[in-house]
């Protein structure tokens, strides 16, 4: 009896040992963090929070390597809410902690373009999962990258579909004066018009709930399309209410029409909205079985558009952040995580194969051409929600403007001969 005391002490006290060594090697840890920015608040943020789970969901299941080197790596997630200085003031606040060593962000261009002068002004890398808009990497900042594609491309690419569609000759174009929106709505209406077909009118709004004042001068032009640079909260309201006034043309958008709430907003007249995309849902990738798996498991739902982005580029930063470290033998400076960022190179992500250029642009984006077919609208699996099964039509692989001017370069460039 008395040795079962003693044993049982024993052992008490090497289990409590064990238990502080543990908790003495967990304070001797060095934290890195990574830090991400999104509206997670608002009418946007649908896609925000889908963005902020697939960071959080990459924290958790690529972060083996830097802990096994030593580091305990913690997820900080900001919400810009979807808003310029909100954005900025969140970055003033991401720069001034040193354990931020990569930040994952934006939804939005315009939050995006003034945030990033913050992060490149302290050395620290942004990796985009989502921003399209020319500008973001066109300052060619060695700080700041994007896994998707560019407006320049993915506005003539609707331009080029719209085109191919039979009966439409004319399009009217709305952007919601945003570096996204009206961007993307420059670039389409440029292509636009190299191809003949006739602009009647380019406007921008602010307005998110009553659009009669657009509405009706844009009945009496009776355009084929109308073309809206924007985002489905607050494009998805004026194509309910332009059907209700009487349009029976055609609506298309950008990226920023992929959610279900375009749907939910939109009525019945989302039936056959076209939208171009540089993401396509996660279910169009072969090698993101298992990211839809454990994403639904985790957040209870399936991957919004961006969600499986968001995992490459935090996969890349986290990747670039073990491999500066190992490079320094300890933590390693925000510049060198840059640099190993831009230097990625084949990363064989849930999206796509992964290659920057020297702007931090993909060396290939993809493109897509979407239709919301009834299924996008129709709960027709009784759960409430929108099934939001969209028709793909098209898909596009189209080379960054530094990849494709190296490319035309190189075949105009004269093979080498050698002379006897």
């Amino acid at each position: 009896m008395k040795t079962s005391r003693i044993l049982a002490l024993v052992l008490v006290l090497v289990l409590a040992l064990s238990l502080t060594s543990m908790m003495v090697k967990a304070q001797d840890m060095t934290v890195i963090k990574i830090a991400s920015q999104s509206p997670l608040s608002g009418p946007q943020s649908q896609l925000g929070v889908g963005i902020r789970n697939g960071v959080d969901l990459a924290v958790q299941q690529l972060s083996t390597d830097l802990m096994d080197m030593g580091y305990e790596i913690q997820y900080v997630p900001y919400d810009d809410q979807a808003t310029p200085d909100v954005g900025v003031s969140n970055a003033q606040a991401i720069v001034a902690d040193d354990a931020i060593l990569a930040v994952i962000g934006h939804l939005n261009s315009g939050v995006a373009i003034p945030s990033s002068e913050v992060y490149n002004a302290n050395d620290l890398v942004m990796v985009s999962p989502a921003n399209t808009n020319p500008l973001v990497t066109d300052r060619a900042y060695p700080t700041v990258n994007r896994v998707c594609g560019r407006d320049d491309l993915q506005g003539p690419t609707g331009a080029n579909f719209a085109d191919s569609i039979e009966g439409v000759e004319s399009v009217y174009i709305l952007h919601d004066t945003t570096a996204y929106g009206q961007g993307v709505a420059e670039a389409f209406q440029t292509e636009a018009e190299r191809l003949e077909l006739t602009v009647l009118g380019f406007e921008g709004t602010e307005e998110t709930a009553n659009f009669d004042g657009l509405i009706q001068p844009i009945l009496a032009l009776e355009p084929d399309l109308i073309y809206m640079g924007g985002i489905y909260s607050q494009f998805g309201i004026f194509i309910n209410q332009a059907a209700a006034a009487g349009y029976t043309g055609l609506y298309m958008g950008p990226d920023g029409f992929d959610s279900t709430e375009l749907a939910e907003l939109a009525g019945d007249a989302a039936v056959g909205v076209y939208f171009t995309s540089v993401a396509g849902p996660a279910s169009l990738y072969p090698n993101a079985a298992q990211f839809i798996e454990d994403y639904t498991e985790s957040f209870g739902e399936a991957p919004t558009p961006f969600a499986a982005q968001a995992y490459d580029a935090t996969a890349i930063a986290l990747a670039a952040i073990a491999r500066a470290a190992e490079a320094a033998g300890g933590v390693p400076s925000r510049a060198d995580v840059a640099s190993e960022v831009r230097a990625t190179e084949n990363y064989e992500g849930l999206t796509s194969t992964i290659t920057f250029d020297d702007n931090g642009d993909p060396e290939i984006g993809l493109y897509y051409v979407f239709q919301v077919t009834e299924d996008g609208v129709a709960d027709a699996d009784g759960d409430g929600v929108a099934d939001w099964q969209n028709e793909l039509l098209q898909t596009l692989e189209i080379p960054s403007p530094l990849m494709a001017a190296a490319m035309a370069e190189m075949e105009m460039t004269p093979e080498a001969t050698t002379t006897p």
